[in-house]
């Protein structure tokens, strides 16, 4: 076990819904998907990590395809939207626009069928039993370069084992990982 750096998280379980949808779990914790409306990964939390990194790129069903998570116990989705709430700032050419909601979706990243996105989201304290924060940065080809600056909180004190990644319509394809902070 390496005394400091980031640790990959192998899920002890996925599972995946969506027409034609498939997901599997690689021999090195990588989670590759396709044609899914839902992507949940369980037991990438655990009590040996306080902070995660997930990774993902992905490529989405259609046009300004908005995307969503949902933390997870027990393969349960905690799906309480006045649980929630994000914010966000988002640049495309030169327009920045933001946005702030409560009870809603926690909103994470942005796609387009055409261009690749990139997302890195950090999660603060998801298995500690106490309320959970969460901070994304996404980049894609939407609309030329396209850049998304998410965060959102959780207010329940609940310990989550793992997460629900869905886009707001259609389906996504792509590659997943998790990685705990060790310190």
């Amino acid at each position: 076990m390496p005394i400091n750096g980031l640790v990959v998280m192998t899920p002890t379980s996925i599972a995946s819904t969506g027409t034609g949808n498939s997901s599997s779990i690689g021999a090195n914790g990588k989670v590759t998907f396709s044609s899914c409306v839902t992507l949940s990964l369980n037991g990438v939390f655990t009590s040996s990590y306080d902070n995660y990194m997930v990774v993902m790129r992905s490529v989405a069903s259609n046009n300004a395809q908005t995307g969503n998570i949902r933390l997870r116990a027990s393969g349960s989705d905690n799906s309480t939207l006045s649980s929630y709430t994000r914010q966000y700032i988002a640049t495309n050419g030169t327009s920045v626009t933001g946005d702030r909601a409560s009870s809603s979706d926690a909103f994470i990243y942005n796609s387009d069928d055409t261009q690749r996105s990139g997302l890195i989201l950090y999660l603060f304290g998801p298995y500690l039993v106490q309320p959970t924060a969460g901070r994304t940065t996404t980049v894609s080809g939407f609309d030329n370069a396209y850049l998304l600056d998410a965060a959102f909180t959780h207010n329940q004190s609940t310990s989550y084992d793992g997460f629900s990644l869905y886009p707001a319509t259609g389906s996504f394809s792509g590659l997943v990982t998790v990685y705990g902070f060790n310190q």
